[in-house]
């Protein structure tokens, strides 16, 4: 089983991103969830969403997981939450900072010997989507670290399920992937 946990902020997209990568997912045949533990339920707590990924049907429904990979889509999160709780040794970190990996991992010792990516997603959705929702740029992220699947496939999909919101905004997501994926280290 594949288990991925997201640490946010409420208003990031994290929540929007587990349940857009779910949908990805179930498309392909696999079974999948996506879920999400608020602490607060206001705009800026702290918080952490969840996919888990499995060929069978998934029937545990708990919080706790041994994540295989760690999204951090708000920087400041590395700092006051700790992020690689009941990580694996190959627990797979991608972090959203203007930082470069080296610096990152100075500056945070538990992630010392840990397989860490950054990305600066908040930089790339000001950018492309015009607002600090960086759901979309890490799914990027992912989609490069992963191979789950071919970007192209991932974007096609993606364009379907965001396809009520108005076209400039799925065009400007499409552009955050693909900006993440080839900008991710």
């Amino acid at each position: 089983m594949l288990e991925i946990r997201w640490h946010s902020r409420a208003g990031q997209g994290a929540v929007t991103g587990a349940k857009g990568l779910a949908d990805v997912i179930s498309t392909t045949g696999k079974e999948v969830q996506a879920f999400a533990f608020y602490g607060s339920a206001k705009r800026g707590a702290a918080m952490t969403a969840y996919n888990r990924v499995d060929d069978k049907v998934i029937m545990n429904h708990e919080k706790y997981m041994e994540p295989d990979y760690v999204f951090v889509i708000d920087p400041a999160l590395v700092y006051t939450t700790d992020v690689t709780i009941n990580g694996k040794e190959n627990t797979k970190y991608i972090i959203t900072t203007h930082m470069t990996t080296e610096e990152l991992v100075a500056s945070q010792p538990r992630l010392e010997g840990k397989e860490v990516h950054t990305v600066d997603c908040i930089k790339i959705a000001q950018e492309t989507i015009g607002r600090a929702i960086p759901n979309t740029p890490m799914l990027g992220a992912f989609m490069k670290i992963s191979g789950m699947y071919d970007i192209e496939f991932f974007k096609e999909n993606m364009q379907r399920i965001l396809a009520k919101l108005p076209q400039k905004i799925v065009d400007a997501n499409m552009i955050a992937i693909q900006r993440a994926y080839d900008e991710v280290i």
